[in-house]
């Protein structure tokens, strides 16, 4: 019996993090609706990279097969020295269940939206939420005639008025990093490059349909936010960019905003609502802080420069030739971590 049968959820926020969080309090029996104020359910950015442990929640959620027709299986990631354009080493990804994919984000989102709609969840356009503090918490104004839900996600991403109603007003600090996304026509092996140059890198893969999509950092000294924020407030959640925004340099956004969706739901058909969400934040604050640092690590690895640069561009290739495997095992941690176990 789950403690979500027949309980009302709604979702604030129709991205990847709040259509997947919809999906799956479905799945476990709830009657969910989505808020989104754009006109339509669309993604303006580029590709995203779905590694094995997101992939793992989109299995348990029935998607693989419909993913797989919009993605592009990787077979390596591939570090390159982005003065010289000389590939430092390649390991290969091929090895890993499930395997890793890349897809641009508005396909992801129509595969979500689709798979909403057919487990019978309300999807509100052009809607956009206000939230207000009544008696020391967040509660959103939603154009809804029906009884109040039982539970409210926040997935409306970096600045997220959920985060700001419960933790203050204010973006999360700079991190001295600023992205371009860009999507460009013609053909690219199915792997991830990784040109690293000091102060800066840029990371290309392929999309669907002959296009390379290409994510380019530069170290930068203002503009942008990123950080970590979560705060417990009964029924009220935060999932996503909207409780933990992160730098691009893991691929991890996307992928703990999945994995955040399923242990969400999960724990509140398990444990009940209230209990659920105590339970959900101490499963995910230690896993999403590790990755935020591991990512924030990458940051330095990725734009060294001088000597320092010289000598890890050395051991990466080293690595590539004597103990390929060991480059990816460190990541053994977020790879094979299983949300659906």
């Amino acid at each position: 019996m789950t403690g979500l049968n027949g309980r009302r959820a709604h979702v604030v926020g129709g991205g990847i993090g709040g259509l997947t969080t919809a999906l799956a309090l479905a799945r476990q029996g709830a009657s969910v609706r989505v808020f989104e104020q754009a006109p339509e359910f669309a993604e303006v950015g580029a590709g995203i990279q779905i590694t094995p442990n997101a992939m793992r929640a989109l299995e348990a959620l029935g998607l693989r097969d419909a993913l797989d027709e919009r993605a592009v299986l990787s077979d390596a990631v591939v570090p390159t020295d982005g003065l010289t354009g000389r590939p430092l080493a390649r390991f290969d990804l091929r090895g890993y269940s499930p395997r890793y994919r890349f897809i641009h984000r508005a396909r992801l989102i129509d595969l979500l939206a689709e798979a909403c709609r057919a487990a019978g969840v309300g999807l509100t356009l052009n809607t956009p939420v206000k939230v207000t503090i009544c008696e020391g918490r967040p509660v959103p104004d939603l154009p809804d005639d029906g009884p109040a839900a039982d539970l409210v996600v926040f997935a409306d991403g970096l600045r997220s008025q959920g985060r700001a109603a419960l933790n203050g007003a204010g973006d999360p600090p700079f991190t001295g990093q600023v992205a371009w996304r860009a999507l460009v026509q013609g053909d690219h092996p199915p792997e991830a490059r990784i040109h690293m140059l000091p102060g800066r890198h840029v990371v290309t893969y392929p999309l669907a349909g002959g296009v390379t999509n290409l994510v380019a950092v530069q170290e930068r000294s203002d503009w942008a936010a990123e950080g970590w924020s979560l705060a417990d407030d009964g029924d009220i959640a935060l999932v996503g960019d909207a409780a933990h925004p992160t730098l691009p340099f893991l691929a991890q956004g996307a992928n703990l905003a999945i994995e955040d969706a399923y242990v969400l739901a999960r724990c509140c058909a398990e444990d009940g609502v209230g209990d659920g969400l105590a339970r959900y934040q101490d499963l995910r604050r230690p896993r999403v802080s590790r990755a935020i640092e591991a990512a924030n690590a990458n940051a330095g690895n990725y734009h060294l420069g001088g000597p320092r640069r010289w000598i890890a561009h050395r051991g990466l290739n080293a690595l590539g030739l004597i103990a390929p495997g060991a480059f990816l095992s460190r990541l053994g941690w977020l790879y094979d971590h299983d949300v659906t176990a």
